[in-house]
């Protein structure tokens, strides 16, 4: 008897195995026939990715809570898709990996457009021109522009556009990347480096955080077209997203968000 009970038990699991199996292998047909902005919006959550080491865009307060323009931004159009936002934070050197690898449905980071990127993803219309600039210790008068990097030490973010624009200055002494921008100018502020090339909106606010150690220069290296990175097959969801960025700027969301992070509304 105990043997066919065993049995019975053996083969009533085998179903329900295969069952289940067979209705996941159903859901996932199923969300294979969506296309990106039908995913989406199925599941009722959109998925973004960021690096949360980039103040005032996107970074931890005091109590350890996700805040910044991007995350702000990210509800915002959230509520236009209509569904819930989630954020997923990721390496920086990794994100397009990671993006590519299915971990988030969209990159909002302060992710600058560039031709190189472009060949691996697409972006969404700019949201944001940035550029990057110059930080020094306050009291260094030995450097006011570019060309008084020669033979400085100095620093950037790993896998940023401020490494690509400090990677191109001629004869700087050494070129050390941080992890986060934030590191960078923990060091500078020691005497560890020279100078920091940082975007200018990021180091404009960091420095006021800091109670006026570090000077952010006039000098601007670049101007920097910022965008949303979406998977190169995800075209519903960069159009929805697209749109979403046009409503938001011509409603005013866009200036009242710029006026809380960056005390100006770039948008005018």
């Amino acid at each position: 008897m105990k043997k066919i009970l065993a049995l019975i038990t053996a083969v009533v699991l085998t179903i329900g195995v295969f069952t289940g199996c067979s209705t996941g292998n159903k859901k996932e047909e199923a969300n294979k026939n969506l296309n990106s902005l039908e995913r989406v919006k199925k599941n009722g959550v959109l998925i973004m990715g960021l690096n949360d080491t980039y103040p005032p865009m996107e970074f931890r307060d005091e109590s350890h809570n996700l805040v910044g323009f991007d995350i702000d931004l990210g509800q915002e159009i959230g509520k236009k898709l209509g569904v819930k936002v989630e954020v997923k934070t990721n390496d920086w050197k990794g994100i397009i990996l990671s993006l590519k690898a299915k971990k988030f449905d969209m990159i909002l980071s302060t992710m600058s457009i560039t031709d190189e990127r472009k060949k691996e993803i697409d972006f969404s219309t700019p949201y944001i021109v940035g550029g990057q600039r110059i930080v020094v210790k306050k009291g260094n008068n030995a450097v006011k522009d570019v060309k008084d990097l020669k033979g400085k030490v100095i620093g950037c973010q790993l896998g940023s556009t401020g490494e690509i624009s400090a990677s191109k200055i001629e004869g700087i002494k050494e070129l050390k990347k941080y992890d986060g921008v934030t590191d960078a100018f923990n060091d500078l502020s020691v005497g560890r480096i020279d100078a920091v090339i940082a975007d200018g909106q990021v180091g404009g606010y960091y420095l006021k955080k800091r109670g006026g150690d570090l000077v952010l220069l006039d000098a601007k290296l670049t101007n920097e077209p910022v965008g949303i990175g979406f998977r190169k097959e995800d075209k519903e969801l960069k159009e929805a997203v697209d749109k979403a960025l046009d409503e938001l700027k011509n409603d005013g969301t866009l200036s009242k968000l710029s006026l809380k992070w960056f005390g100006e509304d770039i948008y005018k």
